[in-house]
C-alpha cells in the first residue's frame, strides 16, 4: 500500500488572524507548511504551525520565491492583510527595500496599481516558478459567511433601504477595483473605501454621520479572485463600527471569511448592530 506525498504549501502571511485559520486548516489536511511571514504584519504565533519559518519583508518577492523552491512548494497561499497606503508614503523604497523582481513588477509590468492587477502580477511570477498560487480559503471554507441575517436583531425597514440601495453601488466599485466597502444612511453615499482601508473608511463614516446608525455594505468584486483580496470580517470590525457608530453591517455570503464568528456575532448583540449576510449581484427587497 503506498500513501501519496502530502502537498508542499507556502503560505505568505500578512496582518490579523486570518493566516492562523489558513495554517491550521493546512495542518489539518497534512500538508507541509513553509511560512513566509511579513516583517511588521504577520502573528509570530505561525512559527508553530510551519515545518519551515522565515521572515521576510513586504516588497520581496524574489525572496519569497527562492524559499518557496528551496522548500519545494507546489503551491503558495496569501493569506492577511498589509496596508496598501505604505507603498505611497515618503521614503517608501527605504522603508520596503524592494528587491530587483518586485521592482521589475512594479515599475515594468504593472499597466495600474489596483490591487488585482498587482496581485495577478504576483501570481503569474510564481507560475514562471512552478508555484500555483492557491485559492486563499482552499483549507479555511468552514469560516465563510452563511446566507442570512446573522445578529439577533433583525434589520429596521429604514436598514433594509440602505442595504439596498448600497448593494449595487458597492458591487460596482468592486468590478472598478476601488474598493470594498461603502458607508449608506438614509440612502446617501457618506464614505467610500479605498487605498486607505475600510478601518479608515469606518472612521472616516462616523465623522460624517456623528449622530449615528449608519449602514456599512461590504462586498466581493462581481468576479472575485478567491485567491486574493476576500473580503473578512471579525471582532475587531464590529468594535470600529460600533466606536464610530454604525448601526448594520451588510456582508456578501460565501465570499467573505468571518474570523471568530462567535466572537463576532456576541459583539455585535452587546452593541445593538445588525449583520445581513446576502448573496447575489441584483438588488434585493
Amino acid at each position: 500500500m503506498t500513501t501519496s506525498a502530502p502537498t508542499r504549501l507556502g503560505i505568505i502571511a500578512g496582518a490579523g488572524r486570518f493566516p492562523l485559520m489558513v495554517a491550521g486548516g493546512a495542518r489539518r489536511a497534512g500538508c507541509h507548511l513553509t511560512i513566509i511571514g511579513l516583517r511588521g504584519f504577520a502573528d509570530p504565533a505561525l512559527i508553530e504551525y510551519a515545518d519551515d519559518f522565515r521572515w521576510s519583508g513586504l516588497a520581496r518577492i524574489g525572496k519569497w520565491i527562492r524559499l518557496l523552491k528551496r522548500q519545494r512548494a507546489e503551491k503558495v497561499i496569501l493569506a492577511g492583510s498589509v496596508k496598501k497606503s505604505d507603498m505611497f508614503g515618503r521614503l517608501r523604497m527605504l522603508r520596503l527595500l524592494p528587491d530587483p523582481t518586485s521592482l521589475r513588477i512594479w515599475y515594468r509590468s504593472l499597466r495600474d496599481k489596483r490591487n488585482d492587477t498587482v496581485l495577478m502580477a504576483v501570481a503569474d511570477e510564481f507560475a514562471k516558478h512552478g508555484i500555483t498560487m492557491q485559492d486563499c480559503v482552499a483549507y479555511s471554507a468552514e469560516h465563510m459567511a452563511p446566507e442570512g441575517v446573522l445578529s439577533k436583531t433583525q434589520p429596521t425597514a429604514a436598514q433594509k433601504k440602505d442595504a439596498d440601495f448600497g448593494w449595487g453601488i458597492a458591487k460596482e466599485m468592486g468590478r472598478l477595483d476601488i474598493g470594498q466597502s461603502i458607508a449608506v444612511a438614509e440612502t446617501e453615499v457618506i464614505a467610500v473605501e479605498a487605498v486607505e482601508g475600510t478601518d479608515r473608511m469606518i472612521e472616516r463614516a462616523g465623522q460624517l454621520c456623528p449622530r449615528g446608525g449608519w449602514t456599512m455594505v461590504k462586498v466581493a468584486k462581481p468576479e472575485q479572485d478567491m485567491r486574493f483580496d476576500v473580503p473578512t470580517v471579525g471582532p475587531e470590525t464590529i468594535e470600529n463600527l460600533k466606536r464610530h457608530g454604525a448601526g448594520m453591517m451588510v456582508i456578501e455570503a460565501g465570499k467573505t471569511v468571518i474570523i471568530d464568528r462567535e466572537n463576532m456575532l456576541t459583539a455585535a448583540h452587546r452593541a445593538g448592530i445588525v449583520i445581513v449576510s446576502r448573496v447575489g449581484t441584483a438588488r434585493q427587497s
